[in-house]
Formats: C-alpha cells, sequence, structure tokens
C-alpha cells in the first residue's frame, strides 16, 4: 500500500475511533448520572439517543478504514479484534431496543429486568470497544 493512502486511512481509523467511542462514553456517562441520581431517566435516555449516529458513524468509518489498512487476517489478534467488531456491532442493535424500551417507562422507575439489561449492554459495549482498541495497538507495535 501506499504510504499516503495508509497515513489517511490510518487517519480516518484514529478519527472514527475518537468519534464513536468518545460517544458512547458519553452516553456511559449519562448513565451514570442516572444512577446517581444527578438526572432524570428520560435526559439519560434523551442525551443517549442523540448520540447514536455519532456512535454508528465512527463504527462505520472504523470499519472501512480498517478494510484500507488491510490488516493480517491470518493473525489470531486481529481475528479476535473482527469478533469484537462484530458483538459490538450486534450489542448496538439490541441496545437500540433496550433505549426504546426505557424510553416506553417515560418517567417511572426503571424496573430491575432493564436495568440488568442496561449494565450487561454497558459492560458488553465498554469490553469490546476497549478491547478492539488493545489489538489494534498491539498490532501496531509490530
Amino acid at each position: 500500500m501506499d504510504a499516503t493512502l495508509h497515513a489517511v486511512a490510518l487517519f480516518a481509523h484514529l478519527a472514527s475511533l475518537v468519534l464513536g467511542f468518545g460517544a458512547v462514553l458519553v452516553a456511559d456517562y449519562h448513565a451514570l448520572l442516572y444512577l446517581a441520581g444527578r438526572c432524570t431517566l428520560r435526559d439519560a435516555l434523551n442525551s443517549t439517543a442523540h448520540l447514536h449516529v455519532l456512535i454508528w458513524s465512527g463504527l462505520a468509518g472504523l470499519v472501512a478504514s480498517g478494510v484500507m489498512l488491510h490488516p493480517n487476517l491470518g493473525s489470531a489478534l486481529t481475528r479476535m479484534k473482527l469478533g469484537l467488531v462484530l458483538v459490538l456491532t450486534l450489542n448496538g442493535l439490541q441496545a437500540g431496543l433496550l433505549n426504546r424500551r426505557m424510553m416506553q417507562q417515560g418517567g417511572a422507575v426503571v424496573t430491575p429486568r432493564l436495568l440488568a439489561w442496561g449494565a450487561a449492554t454497558a459492560l458488553v459495549s465498554q469490553t469490546c470497544w476497549w478491547g478492539a482498541v488493545a489489538i489494534g495497538f498491539r498490532n501496531s507495535q509490530y
């Protein structure tokens, strides 16, 4: 690959990471604000709903730029990273369903089932994002 094209793809990959993962961190921050009693459920869900476009745009940018970086598909770490991205995508799809279910609660207190579902969704999301970042960093060292 041409060095200039590689540099552009790498910049796009890092910018997409900042966009997508940054928006995820802000969404999780709003969930923590709700759990701490610092904002209402409606406020947290509205803030999170506005971030979905940024999260999905960042993820799409990561996938597109990642393809341009020609990853070593023979590497077990690279395949693990691709698995994390797949799980992350599926988790994001079901997170949209969770958001709609919680919005239906209105201003009511969240049921323990929905609270557990939200916690599991956040845990899977954070694990996948940080795991993919760690693998990407590791792969860039060699």
